[in-house]
């Protein structure tokens, strides 16, 4: 059985403003990671608790930040996007 799944409200709103190409392969990264949450690179430092998942959509790379709630099996999805400016703009 994989992880529950829950948006944040960065992640709703970032999402929202997806077009259908992209929202369709970030709903892809999201069944991948909800069976392996591990498929991810856990960070260091700052965002030691989040984990990035790196996809390809229409020839960009996209960004998947989520945290692990192992003890509930939850997954919260907390951004979404390009790789500029990713880090920083999850830092706020």
């Amino acid at each position: 059985m994989g992880y529950a799944v829950i948006q944040m409200r960065r992640f709703a709103r970032q999402y929202k403003k997806l077009n259908d190409k992209n929202a369709k392969d970030v709903d892809e990264a999201v069944v991948k990671i909800s069976k392996m949450p591990a498929l991810g690179q856990k960070k260091r430092g700052d965002l030691s608790k989040l984990w990035v998942f790196k996809f390809k959509s229409n020839n960009q790379l996209f960004l998947l930040g989520y945290t692990l709630e192992d003890e509930l099996r939850l997954i919260y999805l907390e951004s979404i996007g390009s790789h500029e400016n990713f880090y920083r703009d999850i830092k706020r």
